[in-house]
């Protein structure tokens, strides 16, 4: 085991041996592998490019090389893209508190049984009049990052719960396509951490029609590990043990308290109250209407149009929705 392992419990080490295939005898020869492709992208400024850093991405890459360069590409691209996000990314930036404190996210204090640290949103929780999606987005990066230093969950990975209860049909307007691919970029392809599984509980139809429209963007893998369950806990416990789940989400634990997290991060300054009334942000997103190709356009348009929510004629069962089990590799 070498000093880049040392924070990996035993268990945790074999499993990174096993499912990642991380060697140790070659540890050492994989990383600089990554690092010597840096010299092909010019174009991008690698800010950070240590050992340990560069690990982070193999391991979410299960030590393809080539997937884990573009991976850690994408990482430093997106932020070129998007360098208002980006400005003040802290937990103290005004709109990221806002929405900290809101439970943008969760945190739970218990793992599930493959050691993956639990993520939970309310989505109904999102005062529109306060903070924005971006602002939201903002919280969640800042918080991976925050958590993706423990080496345990750069192997075993994060799952993300999210509740839909009571989230209004006008709240859902304000989650436009190009904002959802922002997130889908931001997450899918530009972080380095293992999503085990994602969890939509208690969604109205206005979410299934959103779900139509970004499920082009979505690489196949990630939509094999989303789970539309409606109301039916009962398909969620049956992944996630309903001993480590708040109340609110059928568990047996009390009622989530929101600003768990937050205090977390801000620690002292987390009772501090800055004025802040929310911003557009320059986004390098193309417009909706560039956003979607004419073939994405065309197929979900009987759903969705640019900036308009329709009820779909037919809203499958959550039987019908709910997909197969979770695949661990």
């Amino acid at each position: 085991m070498t000093h880049l392992q040392a924070g990996l419990s035993p268990e945790t080490l074999e499993k990174a041996k096993v499912e990642l295939k991380e060697n140790p005898d070659t540890l050492h020869q994989d990383i600089q592998e990554v690092r010597d492709m840096i010299i092909t992208r010019p174009d991008i400024g690698f800010l950070r490019t240590d050992d340990a850093f560069i690990l982070r991405f193999l391991r979410a890459r299960k030590f393809n090389h080539f997937e884990a360069f573009r991976l850690l590409a994408q990482y430093f691209e997106y932020r070129q893209q998007n360098l208002d996000m980006f400005k003040n990314l802290k937990a103290t930036d005004p709109g990221i508190k806002q929405a900290l404190k809101d439970g943008f996210p969760g945190v739970l204090s218990n793992l599930d049984r493959y050691g993956r640290k639990i993520l939970v949103l309310f989505a109904a929780n999102w005062d529109q009049s306060r903070y924005t999606f971006v602002d939201i987005l903002r919280a969640i990066l800042l918080s991976l990052e925050a958590m993706i230093e423990d080496p345990e969950l750069q192997v075993n990975g994060f799952v993300l719960i999210i509740d839909w209860s009571n989230f209004t049909f006008k709240q859902a307007s304000k989650l436009t396509p190009s904002m959802l691919r922002l997130a889908i970029e931001g997450l899918q392809d530009s972080f380095p951490a293992r999503f085990g599984g994602i969890h939509f509980v208690n969604q109205p139809w206005y979410i299934h029609a959103l779900y139509t429209v970004i499920r082009p963007f979505l690489k196949d893998k990630t939509r094999k590990r989303i789970f539309m369950h409606g109301n039916n806990l009962n398909s969620l416990h049956q992944l996630i043990h309903p001993e480590i789940l708040p109340s609110e989400l059928g568990g047996v634990l009390p009622p989530y308290d929101m600003g768990t997290w937050a205090r977390t991060l801000l620690d002292h300054a987390y009772d501090e109250e800055p004025e802040y009334t929310p911003e557009s942000y320059t986004l390098s997103v193309k417009d909706l209407e560039r956003d979607l190709s004419p073939k994405t356009m065309k197929r979900s348009q009987s759903v969705v149009e640019p900036g308009v929510l329709k009820r779909p004629e037919k809203v499958k069962s959550e039987e019908e929705n709910l997909q197969p089990l979770l695949s661990l590799d």
